[in-house]
């Protein structure tokens, strides 16, 4: 599941949204040395002193990446990166640690992770491995800013022109929306071109794609 954040700045095209590195880690003084040493190479962060708090705090859409400790005080980092993944977020994360085995290493690899490094880190590796999770994660960004753009339009819909789009998505004529909505056949085509154009689609198939990449349920045809 993606939380968004502010659809105005989800509008910027993709190039316009800074990277962002998270940073979940108990420690402030690792938090900060992190964070001064990707500020002097341009990269934006925030830092989590928990679990919760990092899997509580509202997603983001440009690229970015996770700089994740593996013995947290609330939650084990490898579970962390289960229940991302079990929310659908690919997010690249590059785990920390002071105490790794070969298991673990292997374990986190297996499951998607980006690197597995071992504190204390040298600079140019963090760097290296932070820059190279986010080249990565810059094609997932676009798709994730194209998806926020998409449920902004959509929220902006009344709940009238809601009820209509699951109709024509389900595959509804007008003539059958109209008798679902109690009113006339001219209303429902009324109705159907808003959403259309709200929706910024040219036609009902364009339509029926957009609420797939809703995940939207469509009325079956009756």
């Amino acid at each position: 599941m993606i939380r968004l954040d502010n659809i105005a700045r989800q509008e910027l095209p993709i190039e316009a949204l800074p990277p962002t590195v998270f940073i979940v880690d108990d420690e402030d003084a690792v938090c900060d040395a992190l964070a001064r040493l990707l500020a002097s190479e341009g990269i934006e962060t925030r830092s989590f002193q928990s679990a919760q708090m990092f899997l509580d705090h509202e997603s983001y859409a440009g690229p970015r990446c996770l700089l994740l400790d593996v013995r947290l005080p609330d939650q084990d980092g490898l579970d962390v990166q289960t229940l991302l993944s079990e929310r659908g977020d690919d997010l690249p994360i590059i785990f920390m640690t002071g105490h790794g085995t070969i298991p673990m290493t292997v374990k986190a690899m297996r499951a998607g992770a980006t690197e597995f490094l071992t504190k204390p880190i040298e600079g140019d590796t963090l760097i290296s491995a932070v820059k190279a999770a986010l080249d990565k994660d810059k094609a997932s960004a676009a798709a994730r800013l194209e998806l926020a753009a998409i449920k902004g339009r959509y929220e902006k819909l009344t709940p009238r022109e809601r009820e209509v789009m699951q109709l024509v998505i389900g595959g509804l004529m007008n003539k059958q929306i109209a008798g679902e909505l109690s009113t006339t056949e001219v209303t429902a085509k009324v109705h159907k071109r808003r959403v259309l154009e709200k929706m910024g689609a040219k036609s009902v198939a364009e339509l029926v794609t957009l609420a797939a990449l809703l995940s939207l349920r469509a009325t079956k045809t009756r």
